[in-house]
C-alpha cells in the first residue's frame, strides 16, 4: 500500500512515503469525465478514512480505474479521528478510541475553496489530494474534503472528525459536505467537464441537489434541469439491510438544507414522509445497479418500480495478493498485473508452487496472530478464517453451533485452529456481544480448537488473514449478503470458500473446484440456522479435512481453480470495464 506525502501546488508530483503516485500521466482537470463519490475510501492502513467493506471497495475501485486510465477523479471526507480503533478486553469487550493520524503526512494540500450553507450557517471547505496510480502510469486524484477551517465554528469543524459519528443530524451535515461541498470543491478545482457523477451508495446524494441548482442557474427550466441531472447520475446500492439507507425526518432536512432542498428534490428524495437518500439517488439516476446477480435481483424487489441491473463486485489484484504469491504470479503469469483476466493461466502453476506460496503467507499470519494474541497457532494445522464487520446477520457464531461436535470433528477428522477479526459498529449492541461470544467459545474450546482474535481490523490485517488461512469462511443470512468481498480477496490468494450461498458466492462456487457451498439440504421446507450449521460441519467432516490432511495434490488443484477461476473474474478490473460499458459511456 502507497501513500503520498504533502507536496508544492495542485499539479505538483508528490514525494512519497510508500509511493501511491509516480506523478506520471496527469491529465488536465478538464479531461476528467466521471467524478465517483463516496463517503469512505480505503487506500492505505495509515490513512484510516474507511470503516468496511464499502470503502476497501472504493479504494480498489480507484486503483483498477488508474490501471485502465479512465478519466475519473474521486471525492470523499477526510475524517481526521478516522472510524474507530478497536481493543478488546480479556473477554472480548470492545473498546473504542480516536485513530491518531497526520493528514500532512499522508496528503497534499490543494488550496481549493468552497462553501455550503447548513442550518443558515456558511461552512468553509477546503480539499486534500492523493494520487492514484495505476499500472500504466495513469493518475487517478482523490480529494478529501475537510471543513476544519478557523473561519468555522466548533460544530462544524467538528464534521470532517469522525466517520459514521454522532447522530442523525451529523450524518445529514456530513452528507451536505459530501455531496454538496464536492460538486462545487470539483469546479473550485477545474474539473468542469465531468460527464457523470457516480455515487458509491446513498451518502453522497445530495449532489444531485447541487447539480439541479447549477442547471436552474444557467436558465433551464425544471423538466429540462431535472432531465440533465439525471443523465448524468450513476447509482450504486450495496445493502439490502433496512439500516444501511439513511433517510431523515423532513423538519431536520429543511432546517439543514435550507433553500437547497426545493420543491423538486424533496419529491425525488420522499420516501414515507421521510427524505430518503437511497429513493433519491434511484430517482435522480440514469443507471442503478446492485453488487452482485443476487443482489440485483433482491434490489428490484425492494425498489419496485426502479429498474437496477447489476455489477458483480471485485477486489484489485495487485493491492490483495500477498508477496509470496504476488511473487510467484510474477514468474508464472508476469502479464497478472496489467491484466487480472490473465490469472486464468494460474491452472499452469505447478502445485507444489503454490503450496510453498500459500505455506509462506501462512507464515506471515500466524507470526503477526501469535505475537498480537499469544494464541500458539501452528503452522501445520488446518486454519479456517473470518474477518467481517461484527454484526448479526454475518452469523459469526454459526461455526460454534454446537462446541461439542467442533471438538469432536477436530479430533476425529484432523485438528482445526482459527483466526477471527471484526469491529462493531460502536452502537450495534448485537455484534459487541458477538465477539464477546466467540471468547467464551475460545476458553470453551481450549487447545482442542485454537481461536485467535484479532484486534483493530484494518486492511493490513485483512490482507494477511485472507492470504494466510487455509479456508475462508462465510456464513451470512441470505439475502442479507449484498457482494462480500473478503472472499474474493482470499480465492485471489488460492485459498477457498466455504460459504453459504449468498452475494457473490452464488456465482462463483464451483463445488469441490473453487470452494464448498454450505447449502440447505435440496427440497428443505424450513431453512434455519441448525441446518446452515449441521451443513457446514458435514462439509468439514467429509469433504474438506479429508483433502487438507489426506490429499495435498487435490487441495492444490482446489487452490489453483480458486485463482484461475474466481481470481481472474471477480476483480475491480473487470468490474470497472463493465461499470464504463453499462453506465459511463
Amino acid at each position: 500500500m502507497h501513500a503520498a506525502r504533502p507536496a508544492g501546488g495542485e499539479d505538483a508530483t508528490p514525494a512519497e512515503k510508500k509511493p501511491l503516485s509516480s506523478g506520471r500521466k496527469i491529465p488536465p482537470p478538464a479531461g476528467r469525465l466521471v467524478a465517483y463519490f463516496s463517503m469512505e475510501i480505503g487506500l492505505d492502513a495509515d490513512i484510516p478514512t474507511y470503516a468496511g467493506g464499502l470503502g476497501i471497495l472504493a479504494g480498489d475501485t480507484i486503483r483498477a480505474a488508474a490501471d485502465l486510465e479512465v478519466p475519473m477523479v474521486a471525492v470523499t471526507l477526510l475524517h481526521r479521528k478516522g472510524y474507530f480503533h478497536q481493543s478488546l478486553g480479556s473477554e472480548g469487550e470492545q473498546k473504542e478510541s480516536p485513530v491518531v493520524w497526520s493528514p500532512d503526512d499522508f496528503l497534499r494540500h490543494t488550496g481549493a475553496k468552497a462553501s455550503v450553507q447548513i442550518s443558515g450557517r456558511s461552512v468553509a471547505l477546503t480539499a486534500w489530494r492523493l494520487d492514484v496510480t495505476g499500472v500504466t502510469g495513469y493518475t487517478v486524484p482523490v480529494y478529501f474534503i475537510d471543513a476544519d477551517l478557523p473561519a468555522n465554528a466548533q460544530e462544524d469543524r467538528d464534521l470532517t472528525q469522525w466517520l459514521y459519528g454522532g447522530d442523525s443530524g451529523y450524518r445529514l451535515r456530513q452528507e451536505v459536505l459530501l455531496g454538496i461541498g464536492g460538486v462545487r470543491l470539483l469546479r473550485s478545482l477545474g474539473h468542469a467537464g465531468i460527464r457523470r457523477y457516480h455515487m458509491n451508495e446513498g451518502h453522497s446524494s445530495l449532489l444531485t441537489a447541487e447539480l439541479y441548482r447549477e442547471e436552474r442557474e444557467r436558465g433551464a427550466g425544471d423538466p429540462e434541469a431535472l432531465e440533465s441531472m439525471r443523465e448524468r447520475c450513476i447509482f450504486t446500492t450495496h445493502t439490502p439491510v433496512p439500516a444501511g439507507h439513511d433517510r431523515f425526518p423532513m423538519d431536520l432536512a429543511s432546517g439543514v438544507l435550507g433553500d437547497l432542498l426545493t420543491p423538486a428534490i424533496q419529491e425525488l428524495g420522499l420516501r414515507k414522509g421521510k427524505l430518503n437518500l437511497t429513493w433519491l439517488a434511484l430517482n435522480s439516476s440514469r443507471y442503478v445497479n446492485g453488487v452482485a446477480r443476487r443482489h440485483g435481483e433482491v434490489s428490484r424487489e425492494m425498489f419496485a418500480p426502479h429498474p437496477v441491473d447489476f455489477i458483480t463486485n471485485g477486489v484489485h489484484a495487485a493491492t490483495w495478493a500477498a508477496p509470496p504469491l504476488a511473487e510467484l504470479f510474477d514468474r508464472r503469469v508476469p502479464t497478472w498485473r496489467a491484466g487480472s483476466a490473465d490469472l486464468r493461466g494460474a491452472l499452469g502453476i505447478p502445485r507444489a508452487e503454490i503450496i510453498d506460496a500459500h505455506r509462506e503467507a501462512k507464515k506471515l499470519l500466524l507470526h503477526r496472530a501469535n505475537r498480537r494474541t499469544n494464541t500458539g497457532l501452528d503452522l501445520d494445522v488446518f486454519t479456517l478464517g473470518f474477518a467481517r464487520r461484527m454484526t448479526p446477520y454475518k452469523q459469526p457464531d454459526l461455526v460454534f453451533s454446537d462446541i461439542g461436535r467442533l471438538k469432536a470433528l477436530a479430533a476425529a477428522a484432523g485438528p482445526i485452529q482459527m483466526v477471527f477479526a471484526g469491529k462493531a459498529h460502536p452502537r450495534d449492541d448485537g455484534g459487541r456481544e458477538l465477539i464477546k461470544f466467540i471468547f467464551k467459545c475460545r476458553e470453551a474450546l481450549g487447545s482442542d480448537v485454537r481461536i485467535a482474535y484479532m484486534p483493530n481490523y484494518d486492511m493490513e490485517i485483512g490482507r494477511l488473514i485472507t492470504s494466510g488461512v487455509d479456508l475462508w469462511l462465510n456464513t451470512p443470512t441470505p439475502p442479507m449478503e449484498a457482494s462480500g468481498t473478503s472472499g474474493m480477496k482470499a480465492a485471489l490468494n488460492g485459498v477457498p470458500s466455504l460459504s453459504i450461498l449468498d452475494g457473490w458466492w452464488i456465482e462463483g462456487c464451483v463445488e469441490g473446484v473453487t470452494g464448498w457451498a454450505i447449502a440447505p439440504p435440496v427440497g428443505a421446507e424450513a431453512v434455519t440456522k441448525e441446518r446452515y450449521a449441521a451443513e457446514l460441519y458435514g462439509k468439514l467432516e467429509r469433504a474438506v479435512l479429508p483433502m487438507y490432511y489426506g490429499d495435498r495434490s487435490a487441495w492444490a488443484n482446489v487452490m489453483l481453480h480458486a485463482i484461475a477461476l474466481n481470481g481472474s473474474w471477480f476483480n475491480t478490473q473487470r468490474m470497472v470495464r463493465e461499470y464504463v460499458v453499462k453506465a459511463y459511456l
